[in-house]
């Protein structure tokens, strides 16, 4: 696998925001949108707290985790499709989040250059880039959005009753979807189990972290990557079981992971998530009766 080098000018950062492949012919940027802190918990809401400790031990973590939000920029058949966008900077509470629209610009893509959205779902660390003017005001108007119809449905009459989340995330999270369906239902593309965006780039429903929590696949060459949004956290090799609060449907969302992580294991591809360390790049690999996070050597 080839990787791409942009001519781009921008202030770089003591950390690096983004990373840049290629699948085949596809061009892919992953862009950091920053980090906030979660507690531990959240991401285990099934465990016993001595695993939890144990596995948070054994990988040298916090109990308050450091969550990465990656979103990722693909090129392909001249279109420029941006998947998801973070959480946005209205936020104050997460202070070091919101950043994507300051590092698009360092990356050398302008907003204005991009063609589709694709979202895997609405939660707010996903959709709220593309509230705030910093990017909102800078997207051309004949911009298409895509997302499952099962999740703008849910969205409309939100059900929060099978998930673990802090007490005043739901009304957030309803709030924030409700005000992007409002800005964006004109330019929504919907589709019911998958919809090829561009040549090589499919978004497929999967369900389980939400109604229509999708995952984006992209195959090119002999080349595939699937960017898995919030159907893979950094605990779901060693613990593919463990339910994250914030899945409206936990045991969809385990055998979804568990299907997922098997076919990649199989097949050899790349695999990138939202809150996996960035760039989360990796393979996945069996081990015993879970799954191994293989991180990919940076090619420079």
């Amino acid at each position: 696998m080839k990787l791409a080098h942009p001519d781009v000018h921008g202030l770089d950062e003591a950390v690096p925001s983004r990373y840049a492949l290629k699948v085949g012919d596809i061009d892919v940027t992953v862009i950091s949108d920053g980090t906030m802190q979660i507690d531990a918990e959240t991401l285990a809401t099934n465990a016993a707290r001595a695993d939890l400790s144990a596995w948070l031990g054994e990988n040298f973590l916090p109990e308050m985790l450091v969550y990465p939000i990656n979103v990722a920029v693909v090129r392909s058949g001249g279109r420029t499709i941006l998947v998801d966008s973070g959480l946005g900077s209205e936020f104050p509470d997460f202070p070091r989040v919101g950043q994507l629209a300051r590092r698009l610009d360092a990356a050398g893509i302008d907003p204005a250059s991009v063609t589709d959205v694709v979202l895997t779902h609405l939660h707010m660390d996903h959709i709220g880039g593309l509230l705030v003017e910093g990017l909102r005001g800078r997207l051309r108007t004949d911009l298409r959005v895509h997302l499952a119809s099962a999740e703008a449905e849910f969205w409309e009459a939100p059900d929060f009753s099978r998930t673990a989340m802090p007490a005043a995330v739901p009304a957030v999270l309803r709030a924030t979807a409700s005000k992007f369906l409002d800005v964006y239902r004109g330019q929504l593309t919907p589709f019911e189990k998958e919809q090829e965006v561009a040549p090589g780039v499919t978004i497929v429903r999967t369900g389980g972290h939400t109604p229509g929590h999708s995952i984006i696949r992209l195959e090119s060459g002999g080349d595939r990557l699937t960017f898995a949004g919030d159907a893979v956290f950094q605990c779901g090799f060693d613990q593919p079981g463990w339910y994250n609060g914030f899945e409206h449907d936990p045991e969809e969302s385990a055998r979804v992971r568990v299907r997922l992580l098997t076919e990649m294991a199989a097949s050899g591809e790349q695999l990138l998530a939202t809150h996996l360390p960035f760039p989360s790049v990796c393979h996945v690999a069996v081990a015993g009766d879970a799954f191994r996070f293989a991180p990919i050597v940076w090619d420079y």
